[in-house]
């Protein structure tokens, strides 16, 4: 590689980072949070969109006329990003793992669409100008549309051969969970806090229900509907004061501003040979202008927490 191609292969590469690296920037800045946010539409989509237009368009010609380039080169520049924000800790490690697929698309589709103006015959430092400037100009018009709260629903099941009352002692209280029990790989891999032990003061409606996680997440449950050994139905609150800052991402606390658990219900049923399915399912909100993705999200992040507790409660009463 001769200086000149390497010149330009840094340009590519450095300018789209700095770019994202700047806008994170300024999107993070508190005082002006009603205007520029990271959870918009503007920020998840349309940055990734425009740091793919900037590489490509930026690159050698002979480079950008190869489709494969288009889609590729672009996420060289996203990984820098991921990198720089994690050493800064403007992001953490789960948001990434959830946002890094919609960064990768969009930033492939802004390489086709660099490609596709790098090779026209036109004012194409206007056309990446205002790309550029994109994000500042939608981002406080997506501010004054307000963000719907969705509820969503995560369903989850489990068949236990074991005797109903014996299920539902391991049901209403959880006793103390080794790491080893702990099978939620897709919380562990976003570094979610796993669930220790689920306390309960007594049977029946208006119970408190604790249920305790790791890093100081804690579930405070009521009770609201309750029939022995067929169900119990249950509010969840959990309160962000009492989450260290270290425990999740702001972006994806618990109870925060855009993510919050509402209920949770245990509902036993009785199956034929003795086997008992027991069904677990909660319903949380989400608050975001990209709920339609978000919401994704949250019910594998809840049916991973769901199905986790389900295998201990099945472990436990078939052999205890």
């Amino acid at each position: 590689m001769n200086k000149r191609s390497l010149r330009t292969t840094l340009i590519a590469i450095g300018i789209p980072t700095v770019y994202a690296v700047v806008l994170r920037l300024l999107f993070g800045i508190e005082s002006w949070a009603n205007l520029f946010s990271v959870m918009t539409v503007t920020f998840l989509f349309c940055l990734p969109t425009i740091v793919g237009a900037l590489t490509v368009y930026l690159s050698d010609a002979s480079k950008a006329r190869k489709t494969s380039y288009r889609i590729i080169a672009p996420w060289i520049p996203v990984f820098l990003f991921f990198v720089i924000t994690l050493a800064l800790a403007l992001e953490g490690w789960a948001c990434w793992l959830m946002i890094l697929p919609v960064f990768l698309i969009a930033a492939s589709l802004g390489g086709l669409l660099g490609g596709y103006l790098k090779a026209r015959n036109m004012n194409n430092k206007l056309s990446i100008s205002t790309l550029v400037l994109l994000p500042l100009l939608l981002s406080p018009l997506e501010s004054m549309i307000e963000s719907l709260p969705g509820t969503y629903k995560a369903y989850t099941y489990i068949d236990i051969d074991a005797p109903a009352d014996k299920i539902w002692r391991n049901v209403t209280r959880v006793m103390e969970i080794p790491e080893a029990e702990d099978t939620g790989y897709l919380t562990r891999t976003l570094g979610f806090p796993r669930p220790v032990k689920a306390e309960l003061n007594y049977e029946g409606v208006g119970a408190y229900r604790k249920a305790i996680f790791t890093n100081g997440l804690v579930f405070h449950e009521t009770v609201t509907e309750y029939q022995d050994l067929q169900k119990m139905v249950f509010n969840i609150k959990a309160h962000p004061h009492e989450i260290p800052s270290t425990t999740l991402d702001e972006h994806v606390v618990i109870g925060g501003d855009y993510f919050d658990v509402l209920s949770g219900t245990y509902e036993l049923e009785k199956l034929p040979n003795g086997i008992h399915r027991l069904h677990l399912y909660s319903y949380f909100k989400m608050n975001t202008t990209f709920n339609f993705y978000a919401g994704l999200w949250g019910k594998w992040i809840m049916k991973d927490i769901q199905n986790n507790i389900l295998k201990i409660e099945k472990q436990r009463s078939e052999s205890m």
